[in-house]
């Protein structure tokens, strides 16, 4: 036996569309008693309230097949970043996607950029500390330099065995701020940069005649009055460094008629290392 009250529950639900709080009020009756007349009845599709974020939802659901990362979808749609994993959490990163790419290439741009400010950071920093480290130094006086002139060809130069005494003085290196002091320390001594002896030594992949010119410019001499320069074989084994438009080679200096120089230099080294010992 059918209830007529609750035939008319359904019809008013499904034919007249009304919302269940205007069914009770017709029928009178109390909200449990309108839920058991109306068990099984949908409700009217207008009376759903739709879900705010089910566009939101479809949209994150896209991305992420676009191979958009959590946090990026977070940022473009507004929303927190547990969200949006709730959404995407059963769709894995497409590492491939397009997207993906775009974004490893975003990160490696933004690295290399905070790389290139921590150095340039870093170089003004040191940049700084050299040119106070200078201004410290100021002038050196005449036995200042003859004392740094010694210690630095003891350092750098060539020097007799006690079975084989050697008195001439040859001195080698790669920069030409070092070069540029033992000059000056051998023009201390009475002598002419001019009177000199200078051979280049440099790699052959290298310019030999551009570099030539490099050290005459930076030590004030003619670099038609080098030695012929010695040529280094290069060897396709070795991994160089000294390599690209930075790369001089190395300059020898040789002063002739050395040998009272040079037990001069030696004897300045005894002093020194038993003046530290006072």
């Amino acid at each position: 036996m059918t209830d007529p009250l609750a035939d008319e529950a359904r019809r008013l639900r499904t034919v007249e569309g009304l919302a269940a709080r205007e069914i009770g009020r017709l029928l009178g009756v109390g909200k449990d008693r309108l839920y058991e007349l109306l068990r099984g009845v949908p409700a009217p599709a207008w009376t759903r309230r739709p879900t705010a974020k089910d566009e939101l939802r479809s949209s994150a659901l896209r991305l992420r097949a676009e191979g958009w990362s959590v946090p990026e979808i977070a940022t473009e749609l507004a929303v927190a970043k547990s969200t949006a994993y709730l959404w995407v959490r059963h769709l894995p990163l497409d590492n491939d996607s397009p997207q993906a790419k775009e974004r490893r290439e975003a990160a490696q741009d933004l690295r290399r950029a905070r790389t290139i400010q921590r150095r340039q950071s870093k170089d003004a920093a040191e940049g700084a500390a050299r040119a106070r480290a200078a201004a410290w130094v100021g002038r050196p006086d005449d036995r200042e330099l003859l004392l740094l002139g010694a210690v630095l060809y003891w350092s750098e130069g060539t020097k007799g065995k006690p079975h084989r005494k050697q008195y001439e003085l040859h001195l080698i290196n790669s920069d030409p701020r070092l070069i540029e002091i033992f000059l000056r320390f051998v023009e201390l001594v009475g002598m002419s940069r001019q009177e000199l002896r200078y051979r280049l030594s440099i790699h052959e992949t290298a310019d030999v005649d551009a570099s030539a010119r490099w050290w005459g410019e930076r030590l004030g001499i003619d670099s038609d009055r080098f030695q012929k320069p010695l040529i280094k074989r290069h060897k396709p084994l070795t991994s160089r460094m000294n390599t690209g438009p930075d790369y001089h080679g190395c300059m020898t200096v040789r002063v002739p008629r050395a040998r009272e120089l040079y037990v001069w230099i030696e004897g300045v080294l005894d002093g020194l290392a038993a003046g530290s010992q006072l």
